[in-house]
């Protein structure tokens, strides 16, 4: 198993997704994903408008690919783990990863300058 098919699975999970074809989706899970299925769908922005792989990254215990899920009113970022079974890449995890949250801009602190 290699990054590029590691990315062809994720981009059929995601060409699935798009097409609104969960059952097609999670042929692309392991068989406890599939068994546990409603709390990943819960966490799609379905419909998807835009579905896009942001990276793929060999980690300690398998494979990491962050997708970028659009839908009309939310975008989702999740974070898959996959893992060789059967001879395939097959998706074994799946997380939502947070938005960071936005820093306010400290502003200048105009009172110690001088005035002329």
């Amino acid at each position: 198993m290699d990054e590029q098919a590691v990315r062809e699975h994720a981009e059929a999970y995601c060409g699935a997704l798009l097409a609104g074809d969960i059952g097609r989706s999670a042929e692309e899970m392991s068989r406890e994903l599939r068994s546990n299925l409603g709390p990943i769908v819960a966490m799609l922005p379905i419909p998807l408008t835009q579905a896009t792989i942001e990276s793929v990254a060999m980690a300690r215990t398998g494979w990491l690919a962050v997708l970028r899920l659009v839908g009309e009113h939310e975008t989702v970022r999740l974070e898959t783990r996959w893992k060789d079974r059967d001879g395939r890449p097959t998706m074994v995890e799946a997380s939502h990863i947070p938005d960071k949250p936005v820093e306010p801009e400290m502003e200048a602190d105009t009172t110690d300058s001088p005035q002329g």
